[in-house]
């Protein structure tokens, strides 16, 4: 009896680790693989050669003549990340101009082109305008006075321009 207690309390110390390491793997998706991580821009240069979704706020926009170019969180040459549109491909996304500030996400398979991260898009279902402009309403909160020679102010939005 004495040895039958730790060895069920070593089995039972096991199986929760298994159990746990099983929450922080991929979800899969419905086609029964595991759908990728989602990452920030940042995060991109320890994901090479892997298929990961990608988030980042479109700091620039370059239109060269056969390529477009989204940098990410900062513009070149010190983005962390690089979204490439081949033309012929980027009619698909209509006036990438319209991006510029915006946060996104790209789905793809990341490269490293000259020691930089980047997802070059194939289809359009691989970059996603993410839309933070709901307003946070606080219930049962506290009116807060205002100064009575404070100008009448407009409703606050709350718009909450990138979260990763």
């Amino acid at each position: 009896m004495k040895t039958i207690f730790p060895v069920l309390l070593i089995a039972a110390t096991l199986a929760i680790r298994l159990s746990a390491a099983d929450t922080n793997a991929p979800v899969p998706s419905k086609t029964g693989s595991p759908a990728p991580l989602k990452i920030g821009a940042l995060e991109a240069t320890n994901y090479y050669n892997q298929t990961m979704i990608v988030t980042g706020k479109v700091a620039q926009v370059t239109i060269r003549p056969s390529v477009t170019f989204l940098n990410l969180d900062k513009p070149f040459p010190h983005s962390p990340f690089a979204v490439v549109i081949i033309h012929g491909k980027s009619s698909y996304y209509g006036n990438v101009n319209a991006l510029k500030g915006k946060s996104i996400e790209i789905r793809g398979k990341i490269k490293n082109y000259h020691d930089k991260p980047e997802i070059v898009l194939d289809s359009a279902n691989q970059l996603t305008v993410l839309n933070f402009t709901n307003s946070i309403v606080l219930t049962n909160a506290p009116a807060i006075p205002s100064p009575t020679n404070a100008p009448p102010s407009a409703p606050s939005t709350n718009s909450f321009s990138e979260i990763m």
